[in-house]
């Protein structure tokens, strides 16, 4: 009997492919994600430094009021690209979402062709047995009819 041979050994090659192409593409978008985190945490570390230098600088004495003016129109910069940030932090995090769902149908149409692929294995090795056990049967019954012949 042949050997086993699924046929749709090149789909499940191309689904496999296509599967570790999304793993790569959750895995930029998230890389994406923690890019984006990082540099929000710096820009929120930085005004949260200019808003203790206004601090300092708005304290009662000697006032510098043209640092005091600069160090609040530089935070409020800050404070919009946070939001900026905020925006693309979401974005992202969105992205991420739908590649993971995309890799999680990628993952089942993987998983729908292996457990084909063990159903046709398994059928062929439960025919290949039944051959097996045929071809013992017809030669056992082939050596009794012989000494059934040779002992008449």
């Amino acid at each position: 009997m042949p050997s086993f041979y699924f046929r749709l050994a090149a789909l499940h090659r191309l689904r496999l492919a296509d599967r570790d192409q999304h793993r790569a593409d959750l895995a930029e978008a998230r890389a994406a994600e923690d890019t984006l985190l990082t540099e929000a945490r710096a820009v929120a570390q930085e005004r949260s430094q200019i808003q203790q230098l206004s601090r300092i600088l708005g304290s009662p004495g000697q006032v510098d009021v043209d640092r005091l003016m600069a160090a609040h129109r530089y935070e409020v910069a800050l404070r919009a690209k946070l939001q900026v940030l905020a925006e693309k932090l979401h974005a992202a995090r969105a992205e991420a979402e739908y590649r993971r769902l995309a890799l999680v149908e990628a993952d089942r149409q993987v998983h729908i062709l292996q457990k084909l692929r063990e159903k046709q294995h398994g059928a062929h090795q439960a025919r290949e047995e039944k051959q097996e056990q045929k071809c013992l049967d017809d030669s056992a019954l082939a050596e009794f009819l012989r000494r059934e012949a040779a002992t008449q």
